[in-house]
């Protein structure tokens, strides 16, 4: 019997950038668990090779592509390989990104600079090579956008992520304008506090924790899991009339004061 559920991948092909560990890892995860085959990407060949491995242990099909997403040498020669091992793409999920937590005054241009390479500028050049090859294709295409609450909102000491997230919250929208004629529907997911590596140190801290039961209208961090279902649903043939949109997922934190 075929799988006709709306939220099936079955016979797709992914890429999710920065997926061998993290949020990256969950997304891979569940999209190999609804049926398509995932490209693992990661600057660690051990690593993304281990995440490839765990994918198929549990039955899901990955493959390994290493490179780093802000070094252009090294996405074009990933882009070769990927076309020589499957030679089309039906979804991207750009979730690579970097952080850079310090005073306005404190930035220098090099520094600012890298952090928009990594977590504005890569995402821009991925979304055209992946395009070229939906087109190419004639595939119905998704790209998600891996955002942040910060893109909505902002804080004092993050200016540098800040204006990269919002950067990405105007591309998507921009290539949503763009695309949608050639079939491809590009969303972003913008997530709020959740219990990765990065954060480690604020998890463990009673008093973030005791600050988001105030803050948040669920009352906590979310788990790692909890974020993938929301990429899959706009990487899904479930949403083929979303297009332009960020959706939060954050625990209520945007609405709720």
């Amino acid at each position: 019997m075929s799988d006709t559920s709306p939220f099936s991948l079955a016979g797709q092909d992914a890429l999710i950038t920065g997926s061998s560990s993290g949020l990256g890892f969950e997304v891979a995860q569940l999209f190999a668990r609804s049926g398509a085959r995932v490209f693992i990407n990661g600057r660690s060949e051990d690593r993304v090779r281990g995440a490839v491995e765990k994918i198929a242990s549990a039955g899901g099909i990955a493959f390994p592509l290493v490179f780093d997403v802000s070094d252009t040498r090294q996405m074009a020669d990933a882009f070769e390989r990927l076309k020589n091992v499957i030679g089309k793409l039906d979804i991207l999920v750009n979730n690579v990104g970097m952080r850079d937590r310090r005073a306005f005054a404190e930035f220098d241009a090099e520094s600012v600079r890298r952090l928009l390479d990594a977590d504005l500028v890569a995402p821009f050049l991925l979304a055209q090579k992946v395009s070229e090859l939906m087109i190419a294709h004639q595939t119905r295409g998704r790209i998600v956008n891996i955002s942040s609450i910060a893109g909505l909102i902002a804080q004092s000491g993050d200016a540098a992520y800040t204006m990269a997230k919002s950067g990405l919250n105007g591309l998507t929208r921009a290539l949503a304008a763009e695309l949608g004629p050639k079939g491809i529907n590009v969303n972003a997911v913008a997530p709020g506090f959740f219990k990765t590596d990065p954060n480690r140190d604020a998890v463990a801290d009673p008093e973030v924790a005791a600050w988001l039961a105030r803050r948040t209208s669920v009352g906590r961090w979310g788990e790692p899991h909890e974020l993938a279902p929301a990429v899959l649903f706009l990487a899904s043939p479930a949403a083929s009339y979303i297009s332009g949109q960020i959706l939060a997922v954050d625990g209520g934190y945007l609405a709720h004061y």
